[in-house]
């Protein structure tokens, strides 16, 4: 049954289905999740595994070679990176999309399982994860005191807030940042040891005899089965003063002192501390909120907040709990946003509307068309498993001036049959059902432009499919509804007052006008092909491109690289005086710093899983994030005034301190180690780390080969060349690649007549430089807590600070005394790699670099110049260009070859629907215009070329391959009919005239708040509008003045015979008059 016609038989039923449609909108807001960005569903898997003590170099050979070595066993692998610094090892395994990611986690367990065969003993299991927009953080909890010590707070953030924040629902709850794991230090003193002619390693065996885990058996007596426990795990650390290390000689007497009261050090303290949490300058504790997949960010965050309460009643009074760096406005400000939008767009809409029909009654019929569509389309996206998203919320914004265009034809077709006939209902039936094909047609060319949307891959697919279904569902329903709902609305509505206005004349003095082109029509048709062509030509060159428009975000993160090697006391004392003079430079801009949280040195290796959300190459490194208050403040010029400022403020400052007691460096080895300092800029808030495609700057140029050596050389080479590159900034070496080392060598043959090993010694050393822990588990359960912990030897650090200590730590006793380090072997300082990063096997040096005053487009080609005049790599080694730059030729690839099949795609459906390949051509005509003014308005507002505004292009081109449907579907009625082609171009372009303003008006007013860029985020969609804006203002242009001259000029010598081969059809060439019916026609019969 036709649709038209059914619903204006049974009306309560359409406005039924609507109100039930509105209630089932209701019901999927509030059941859809709502979070930030879509499920981007990367193939992406992460490997973490510790192994504390181990250096870069043997977490390499012995742990990430073997891991790497099975996972290039798995199907669907496409690479594997690994990166290594001391304790830690971190693999991200990269699938080619499509990839079945359950199975590959499957398999990648497996093969861990297997590749940990090979290991060291000790190797723990690692953490296995999955990575995906779920797992970059949604905010931070802080744990702050002004009393207690950061071992303390961590402890209390690790066993008494953890377990209440896991248990929120949606939360997946990583360990704390800040401090390390508690743990019973005993400390011992390298003079009492030599004195006592005792090794370390001596008291760390008899520690293990004297404190050990004994299993409590039962006796049994006459009733009862009592549990027999024992103290031979001490109850109190102190009493491990009384474990006897050597014959009268305890532990209590070669450990230090405290100073004050004299007590032996034995303390309930924390492990060796390897890096520090700031918050605003001082040290804290802050957990990571991430999310799981399915939970909804926007319930995660108020869920969280409503048990911060609960947590703060768990903690001492005197430590805080408080959530920072809230990820959430961005969504609830979007949501705003596309509801002030829409409201704006629609009131535009409406005032364009009432301006061409001068109703108010149909600018209702088309305003409410508007609301139904979004919501029956909100109700098609929850049926299809999505979400509500930055990205289908910009689809339903955008929809919001598309919409207009369906029911905008209805009702001013409408208003065309009331001028015909004084019944309301039959013009309403009649003007629907004459535009019914051709709105059809024009709904199915818009759609047909999202295809490189599912073309695309990865990420970009992950974020843009949403929105394409967000568009399309709207375009369903307003079709739908326009053919239904709207009839209903007019029929009840609309009243039959048609008088004839200056608006009504209007098209006879246009249709003149137009007829005077079309006379000059084989001059006009190749100037406007030019004029368009050499737009393009010409201004496209000059526009920027990137992956994703750059947005304010008000916070951004810096990552300081102090000389390599730097004590993590010293690199905290750094990143406090930046922060000081950030705050400056910000106050002096007339800003204010809302809040700051960073992390100084690396990840401690208990818990490895933090080092996916945060990667530290040593502890030279610090990474901070800031956060400006609201304020005229432009991160961008910030970030351009620190990188000139910032680091020579550093340098001098730091070169002073060292110059200055207790470290009394000579003024040039001060100097020369502080110019070593180097910053970068990275990602900072949640929209932004997404759209990196997992990559701190955009400009990744690897050097790989086996050789290491080999690989950097030729990466000085390229680093040169590069730094000729104006645009690029930050440019440096990500890796630490000359670490310093303090290495023993020990003489095996002075060892053998010491009667001593090579184990003897490393474990004797152990304690000086890290702790026993690593080698010698042992332990103590706290009796108030039930918490067990470890109990580890170390010596402390200030008592071990030169290569000379080292040559004095006794490796074991004799009749002489005690066998120093430097009696069986030598120590010398180096260097070494302080991370070794590899890729498929392959080890590679990486420079790393951020663009200012340029785009990722242009900056590409002048890498890939820069890297061709540094020369060809040794045979060996090969240099590829990663980062941003990757991703981003992909997606502008795929992007071209999307548009391409869109209009193809558009073409082959106008040949089919007009059984003419040249009424399609004529159909695509206005394409040239509209990338014209794509390319004209982007230039003219400064934005660039990128996912945001080819997607507003493609739209541009299906709505503008829309008007043109209409305009040459009633030229062709009109010469088929016997009209010559350039009269019947006129006189559709005469009568069309008002429907295609009337459509293309609304839209562009539409389209105007998004443009303007008003909502939160807009700088992100702003680009899309002003695609849309400018190229379908380019296209109305053209299909009104010239897309009837170009009908006049390939249709002026077609035929009005049918493409049909039926003899039945008197319109084709192959029509036999004397077949009085068809065989449709006798089968009825």
């Amino acid at each position: 049954m036709n649709p038209i016609t059914a619903a204006l038989n049974r009306p309560v039923t359409v406005l039924v289905l609507v109100l039930g449609t509105v209630f089932a909108g209701a019901l999927a807001y509030t059941r859809m999740k709502v979070d930030i960005f879509p499920a981007l569903d990367l193939p992406v898997i992460y490997v973490c595994q510790p192994y504390g003590g181990m250096d870069p170099q043997q977490m390499e050979g012995l742990i990430a070679n073997y891991y790497e070595y099975h996972f290039l066993y798995i199907n669907g692998i496409h690479h594997v990176e690994s990166k290594n610094v001391q304790g830690m090892s971190i693999m991200k395994l990269y699938f080619h999309p499509g990839t079945d990611m359950a199975q590959a986690m499957g398999e990648t367990v497996g093969y861990v399982n297997r590749s940990r065969a090979f290991m060291p003993p000790g190797t723990v299991n690692p953490f296995i994860m999955r990575f995906d927009t779920g797992s970059v953080p949604v905010g931070y909890l802080v744990l702050s005191s002004e009393s207690r010590t950061i071992g303390d707070i961590q402890d209390k953030a690790l066993f008494k807030v953890r377990p209440m924040f896991a248990a929120i629902e949606g939360v997946s709850a990583p360990p704390p940042f800040g401090g390390s794991q508690r743990t019973v230090v005993v400390r011992a003193d390298p003079d009492r040891l030599q004195a006592y002619k005792v090794s370390a390693d001596d008291v760390v065996k008899k520690l293990t005899e004297g404190n050990t885990i004994a299993p409590s058996g039962q006796i049994r007596d006459a009733t009862r089965m009592p549990l027999v426990p024992s103290n031979a795990m001490v109850v109190q650390p102190a009493e491990l003063g009384t474990i006897e290390v050597k014959p009268g000689v305890f532990l209590r007497d070669v450990v230090r002192r405290n100073p004050v009261t004299g007590a032996p050090l034995i303390d309930d303290a924390s492990d060796v501390p390897t890096g520090y949490a700031l918050v605003n300058g001082k040290r804290a504790v802050y957990i990571l909120v991430t999310k799981r997949a399915s939970a909804s960010t926007l319930d995660v965050v108020a869920k969280v907040r409503a048990n911060l309460p609960k947590m703060q009643a768990e903690l001492p009074d005197d430590i805080r709990v408080s959530f920072e760096f809230d990820q959430s406005p961005y969504v609830t400000n979007s949501m705003k946003g596309v509801a002030f939008e829409g409201l704006l767009a629609a009131g535009l809409v409406g005032l364009m509307v009432l301006v061409f029909l001068r109703d108010w009654r149909s600018v209702i019929v088309v305003v409410l068309n508007i609301p139904f569509a979004l919501v029956a389309a909100l109700v098609a996206l929850w049926l299809t498993g999505e979400s509500i998203n930055l990205m289908t919320l910009g689809g339903l914004a955008l929809a919001v001036g598309i919409l207009v265009d369906e029911s905008t034809v209805v009702v001013e077709n409408v208003h065309v049959q009331m001028e015909r006939t004084p019944s309301v209902a039959l013009a309403v039936w009649r003007g629907v059902t004459e535009t019914a094909v051709p709105r059809l047609l024009a709904m199915l060319c818009i759609l047909a432009v999202f295809i490189p949307s599912f073309l695309l891959e990865g990420a970009a697919r992950g974020l843009f499919r949403p929105l394409a279904l967000a568009i399309g569902f709207s375009m369903i329903a307003s079709y739908v509804l326009s053919s239904t709902f709207v009839p209903v609305l007019c029929v009840l509505l609309l009243k039959n007052t048609h008088q004839r206005t200056a608006a009504a004349a209007a098209p006879g003095a246009y249709g003149r006008a137009v007829g005077r082109l079309a006379a000059v029509r084989w001059v006009l048709v190749p100037a406007y092909l030019a004029l368009t062509g050499a737009t393009v030509a010409l201004v496209g060159p000059l526009l920027g491109t990137e992956i994703f428009p750059q947005v304010d975000a008000g916070s951004f993160q810096l990552r300081l690289r102090a000389p390599t090697g730097t004590r993590i006391e010293e690199t905290e004392a750094i990143t406090q005086e930046a922060l000081r003079y950030i705050g400056d430079e910000v106050r002096a801009a007339g800003g204010e710093v809302e809040i700051s949280l960073g992390y100084v040195g690396v990840v401690a290796s208990s818990y490895p899983i933090n080092a996916v959300y945060l990667w530290m190459g040593g502890p030279h490194e610090s990474a901070v994030r800031v956060a400006l208050k609201p304020g005229p403040v432009r991160i961008d010029e910030l970030k351009a005034r620190l990188r000139e400022k910032l680091p020579a403020h550093l340098q001098k400052w730091t070169a002073a301190r060292w110059q200055q007691p207790p470290f009394a460096l000579p003024a040039d080895v001060a100097d020369r180690r502080a110019k070593e300092l180097r910053l970068s800029f990275e990602p900072a808030d949640i929209v932004n780390e997404v759209m990196s495609f997992g990559s701190p700057t955009p400009v990744e140029v690897q050097v790989s080969g086996s050789n290491v050596a080999a690989n950097r050389a030729h990466a000085e080479k390229v680093r040169a060349e590069l730094a000729k590159v104006p645009a690029l900034k930050d440019l440096q070496f990500s890796q630490p690649l000359d670490y310093p080392t303090v290495e023993v060598q020990v003489d095996r043959e002075k060892l053998a007549a010491a009667g001593g090993t090579a184990a003897d010694v490393a474990r004797a050393v152990t304690p000086f430089t890290s702790s026993s822990r690593f080698t010698v588990p042992n332990y103590w359960r706290d009796p108030a807590s039930g918490v067990g912990y470890q109990v580890q030897v170390e010596v402390p650090f200030v008592l071990v600070n030169s290569a000379k200590d080292l040559e004095l730590v006794p490796v074991a006793a004799s009749g002489d005394g005690a066998v120093l380090v430097r009696d069986v072997g030598v120590v010398k300082e180096g260097v070494m790699p302080g991370e070794i990063d590899r890729y498929n096997m392959r080890r590679v040096v990486t420079l790393t670099a951020n663009i200012q005053g340029g785009d990722l487009g242009d900056v590409s080609g002048e890498v890939a110049k820069a890297i061709a005049a540094a020369g060809d790599p040794p045979k060996g080694v090969s240099v590829d260009v990663r980062g941003q730059v990757t991703p981003f030729n992909e997606l502008f690839r795929g992007l071209a070859f999307g548009l391409a099949v869109a209009v193809a795609v558009i073409a082959l459906m106008l040949t089919a629907y007009f059984q003419s390949v040249r009424l399609a051509l004529v159909a695509v005509a206005p394409v040239p215009a509209v990338l014209a003014g794509v390319a004209v308005a982007l230039f003219a507002t400064g934005s660039t070329l990128n996912l945001q505004s080819f997607m507003g292009a493609i739209m541009a081109v299906g709505v503008a391959t829309a008007n043109a449907i209409l305009l040459v579907t009633f030229a062709e009625r009109a010469r088929v009919d016997g009209t010559a082609a350039r009269e019947a171009g006129i006189e559709a372009a005469r009568t069309r005239v008002r429907p295609i303003l009337m459509t293309s008006c609304a839209m562009i007013a539409g389209m105007v708040p998004m443009a303007l860029g008003l909502g939160e985020g807009g700088d992100q969609t702003a680009p899309l509008g002003r695609a849309v804006i400018g190229g379908l203002a380019a296209a109305t242009l053209t299909t009104l003045v010239v897309l009837p001259a170009v009908f006049a000029v390939v249709m002026g010598r077609g035929t009005a015979r049918s493409a049909s081969l039926s003899p039945f059809n008197p319109a084709s060439r192959h029509f036999v008059p004397d077949a009085a019916t068809s065989p449709e026609t006798s089968h009825a019969s």
